[in-house]
């Protein structure tokens, strides 16, 4: 059960402003059913940590600045519906960064005691939620150029869930 001083928590890639924009311009042209998430909340979950206590953020904000990792190009390429209606923009191929990002955070989350999902890693961008039609566009290729990653905050709010950044860590500049 959740109380006043947990949080909801968890690590990510921001969408940035502009490819947001893009994605919910031709998503909004598409016969998604379902319920479309807020271009605000665009985002590539690296780990879901759920209700955490607010004592925990200093500890996941350390953790957060001690990964390193180079930034990378994510092409998000293919349109799949996973889980329970979660109607996904994923890229076919796994930038190796990407994998590496993960890897670290998954290996300090579990040292410092934090449940993780047993699935495996799915990298994916929620365009719409509960749908009940499997989507059948093909999405054009949407390039992602991911330099920096984050520890968010989910909040329920009047006008709905709002995503708020809590701490943000940049990605190194690969050596040529």
């Amino acid at each position: 059960m959740t109380t006043e001083k947990d949080l909801r928590l968890f690590f990510a890639l921001p969408c940035p402003s502009t490819l947001a924009d893009a994605i919910c311009s031709w998503r909004d042209t598409q016969k998604f059913d379902g319920r479309p998430v807020a271009q605000a909340n665009l985002h590539l979950t690296l780990a879901f940590l759920g209700s955490q206590p607010a004592s925990a953020l200093e500890e996941l904000k350390q953790l957060g600045s001690h990964l390193r990792a180079d930034a990378f190009t994510l092409r998000l390429d293919q349109l799949r519906t996973i889980g329970h209606g979660f109607a996904c923009l994923i890229p076919s191929q796994l930038p190796s960064p990407l994998s590496q990002l993960v890897e670290q955070l998954h290996a300090g989350l579990s040292t410092h005691g934090f449940a993780l999902d047993s699935r495996p890693f799915l990298p994916h961008v929620t365009l719409a939620r509960d749908a009940q039609t499997p989507p059948t566009a093909t999405p054009p290729m949407f390039d992602w150029h991911v330099q920096r990653f984050g520890l968010f905050l989910s909040e329920h709010t009047p006008s709905g869930v709002h995503y708020r950044e809590m701490a943000n860590w940049p990605l190194a500049t690969p050596s040529a």
